[in-house]
């Protein structure tokens, strides 16, 4: 009979790569978090159920203090300025089975289509397959948010379908939600993929 595998866990860490360091949420974070109140637009708060009407003083204290057992939520630093610009974080957590969502992600304007993305889901699959030896990462958007469709299919990450009125915003819209995924298999090909995005920015 095959050994089982070791336990896997997961603990707070700082990811960093060449453009940016995520850093483990916490309540020293929140004067530079509520100094972005005023950068939080539309995209951002409309497809985020994390946000309402893009309240970013509501947001950060709901997750802040959120157990790792449930998300482990990363500040975003732009390294070049040191300015934070966003979130992401690991949510959906099952390690027993191997598996996490990477989701809750918003960057500021200036941040959108630059380096910050693709180095930010760098850092945190290259964490989840080549150190927590995963299963699987789950990715997801909103159904009307064509954008991050795009984005996560130029990643490289499998379209797995829709789920129909699968939540409830605040406010009371209930939104069909799109489901993605890698797998172990799919890692090098998406890896080299962000690596070659990012090597573009020099």
């Amino acid at each position: 009979m095959p050994s089982p595998s070791p336990r896997t866990t997961l603990t707070p860490l700082t990811l960093e790569g060449r453009f940016v360091r995520l850093e483990p949420l916490a309540a020293s974070h929140g004067g530079e978090f509520e100094r972005l109140q005023d950068r939080i637009d539309e995209p951002v708060s409309k497809f985020n159920m994390s946000f309402t009407h893009g309240d970013v003083r509501r947001w950060f204290r709901d997750i802040v203090d959120v157990p790792i057992e449930q998300a482990l939520t990363f500040a975003v630093r732009r390294l070049s300025d040191g300015q934070i610009v966003g979130s992401t974080r690991y949510h959906a957590i099952d390690l027993p089975n191997k598996t996490l969502e990477v989701g809750g992600t918003w960057y500021v304007a200036s941040a959108r289509g630059t380096f910050v993305n693709p180095e930010c889901k760098l850092l945190l699959l290259d964490h989840a397959f080549e150190d927590l030896n995963l299963n699987r990462v789950q990715l997801k958007c909103d159904a009307r948010n064509q954008h991050s469709r795009k984005a996560m299919l130029k990643m490289g990450a499998k379209e797995e379908g829709t789920l129909r009125r699968h939540s409830i915003y605040p406010g009371g819209f209930v939104r069909d939600v799109i489901f993605f995924s890698v797998i172990p298999e799919e890692w090098p090909d998406v890896k080299r993929g962000l690596t070659e995005r990012l090597a573009r920015f020099g």
